[in-house]
């Protein structure tokens, strides 16, 4: 079971696909390639990123990814895990995940 991304992971996968491959195609190719590696783990694994209770409540996890300033936020509870978005590290998270 391979997990699936939401319609707002997609739209950061791509954003973050194109403004990379501005720079530099192979390493937009590579991106898209981890992401998919990723969400196969997840699939597999859905217990394999971390919670950040101070973001958000379980069970959203959080995994960085290797080579990438990105990061997969997932719940991990959906059967298929569901990928809610792919964020750069750079972001506020505090302020993306503030609690209404």
């Amino acid at each position: 079971m391979k997990a699936v991304l939401a319609p707002a992971a997609r739209r950061d996968l791509l954003a973050a696909v194109a403004w990379i491959a501005g720079d530099n195609p192979e390493a937009a190719t590579v991106l898209r390639d981890t992401v998919a590696a990723a969400a196969e783990r997840i699939g597999r694994h859905p217990l394999i990123g971390t919670e950040r209770p101070e973001l958000t409540a379980p069970p959203v996890r959080f995994l960085a990814m290797t080579g990438f300033p990105y990061v997969i936020v997932y719940d991990s509870a959906c059967r298929p895990p569901l990928i809610m978005r792919v964020l750069h590290g750079a972001r506020d998270f505090p302020v993306l995940f503030t609690r209404a």
